[in-house]
């Protein structure tokens, strides 16, 4: 795979058909933003098992007069989502009606990006490609048959339209299967007839709010009626040659932000020799250890994300702490996630990174059968606690995974970046982002080339330092030398998340990749 450069806008997704309709988006004269909700909103679609429409979303936006703000489209438990509820319980299922316990943000982020300013095109026109694919049917590709092989067992049984849309024949879909679906398409058609507030106060909001209660979730009408998506100001941090920004709490895009400026002051001289490859996996451990302690619903915590990463004596002394030939031990306790990534930037200087999520494969598993949407299980993740770090309480925020990236260089290009993979996420965006900004590798390059990953994600519950072939040998008895648990994986593969990136040349023009571990397409205009 080669870097794609285009001269007047280019959009990267994990699907090839969601990056075309962004494309189109574009070369129809909308801008990043509205390409995004295209993205999206087609990302539901063709790319089910990974996000959809009930689930979480956030937005990082660049505009052209350099002002960088984010968009939270990300709900609350349910007002009936306290401890009492899951009496008896040790922990909140992953799956089921009692998993479906928080509101889906993704519609409220739409929403509010395309409030700013520019976006013109009408919603029929963005959800166009996400409707024809629902009522024509999309292929399965291989990565969806094999996730819906793999988990069908704990989802057909799911109370709900799940069989019904994914296993219309009494079996998972196998690739090249043609999936339709019907009630998506006429979900979007109310959306792009109503407005997207439909989801929340409107005729769809009904429609949501009688199946979920039909099928046993406690989050009700009341609760969509009482969601909005949120403008926090996005965190930042300096590093040598360019200004880095990601998501605020309840997301961990600190932990990203955090890896980045603790290897920005550890010396590497090469990419992936020992020096970069354990600095980021020292980097992280550290992150980590302050996320898992402080990052969850910002209204739940004091705790000062920006004075840390603007504090240059208190960075310096977190980077102190990192050994640079031995490995600190681990493991913590590691988090889930399956997300899509994914962005685009248009002529007028505008970037977006945009990410969204159902968290685990299909969510709840719960399809609504009037609306036939997938209901997210983000709130899976509380703790059944009277207080602490993310301990379910109604309208509460759960802890996010999901975080989109940003950087602005010096020089000009601007750059946005993401990937899918739960406790890899931060991990991912470290390797391809140090690759690119601090050693010079091809964008492409970057994110093609192997990666690691310290503790759990899609799939794999192991708490090992996962390695890819296609290191230096050398590397791997380096990194065990020095106390990492070392697990060789094999080939690429999609344990290590699906990346993408973008950059905006200072010139003008236009760089885009993505990740051959996925099925994703970039495609430029």
């Amino acid at each position: 795979m080669k870097t794609v450069t285009a001269e007047h806008g280019i959009v990267t997704a994990p699907h090839y058909l969601a990056a075309q309709a962004g494309r189109d988006v574009l070369a129809d004269g909308g801008n990043a933003v509205e390409a995004c909700v295209a993205v999206a909103a087609t990302l539901a679609v063709v790319y089910p098992h990974m996000t959809g429409i009930g689930g979480d979303g956030f937005w990082l936006i660049r505009e052209p007069d350099r002002r960088v703000h984010s968009v939270h489209g990300c709900g609350g438990s349910a007002a009936k989502a306290d401890l009492s509820l899951y009496a008896g319980l040790a922990a909140v299922p992953t799956r089921g009606p009692l998993a479906a316990n928080t509101v889906a943000g993704t519609i409220s982020g739409w929403a509010a990006a395309l409030a700013g300013d520019g976006c013109t095109l009408p919603l029929d026109r963005l959800l166009r490609d996400a409707i024809h694919h629902a009522e024509l049917g999309v292929s399965v590709t291989a990565g969806g048959a094999g996730i819906a092989a793999a988990k069908g067992g704990e989802l057909r049984g799911q109370p709900g339209a799940y069989a019904q849309v994914f296993e219309p024949e009494g079996k998972p879909l196998t690739e090249g299967d043609v999936l339709l679906q019907p009630l998506l398409a006429q979900t979007f058609r109310k959306l792009a007839a109503n407005g997207l507030d439909d989801y929340y106060r409107g005729e769809l909001a009904q429609l949501i709010a009688h199946d979920l209660a039909a099928l046993g979730s406690p989050v009700s009408l009341a609760d969509l009626n009482a969601h909005a998506a949120s403008r926090p100001d996005p965190l930042h941090t300096a590093i040598t040659g360019a200004a880095l920004y990601n998501a605020t709490p309840p997301t961990q895009g600190f932990a990203a932000l955090m890896i980045l400026a603790l290897f920005d002051r550890l010396k590497a001289d090469a990419p992936d020799s020992f020096d970069h490859v354990h600095g980021l996996i020292e980097a992280t451990k550290q992150a980590f250890l302050l996320r898992d302690v402080h990052v969850g619903d910002p209204a739940y915590t004091d705790f000062d994300f920006q004075a840390l990463l603007s504090d240059l004596a208190a960075l310096d002394e977190l980077a102190s702490r990192i050994d640079p030939a031995k490995a600190l031990p681990w493991p913590q306790p590691p988090q889930w996630g399956d997300t899509c990534w994914f962005g685009a930037a248009d002529s007028e200087g505008r970037v977006v990174s945009c990410i969204q999520s159902t968290y685990f494969e299909f969510g709840s598993g719960l399809v609504l059968p009037q609306t036939g949407i997938t209901w997210q299980n983000r709130g899976s993740s509380f703790r059944l606690s009277e207080g602490g770090w993310n301990a379910l309480k109604p309208g509460r925020k759960p802890f996010h995974t999901l975080n989109p990236a940003l950087a602005v260089f010096e020089d000009g290009r601007i750059m946005a970046y993401g990937t899918m993979g739960g406790e890899g996420q931060p991990q991912t965006q470290a390797a391809l982002f140090s690759r690119y900004a601090r050693f010079g590798v091809d964008l492409q390059e970057a994110i093609s080339a192997p990666r690691w990953l310290l503790g759990r994600t899609w799939g794999e519950q192991s708490t090992t330092l996962k390695l890819e072939d296609g290191f230096d040998e050398g590397l791997y008895a380096a990194l065990a030398e020095a106390g990492h648990d070392v697990e060789r994986v094999g080939p690429l593969t999609a344990t290590m998340g699906h990346a993408g990136a973008l950059v905006r040349l200072a010139g003008g023009g236009f760089e885009g990749a993505t990740d051959p571990r996925s099925d994703g397409g970039v495609l430029g205009w």
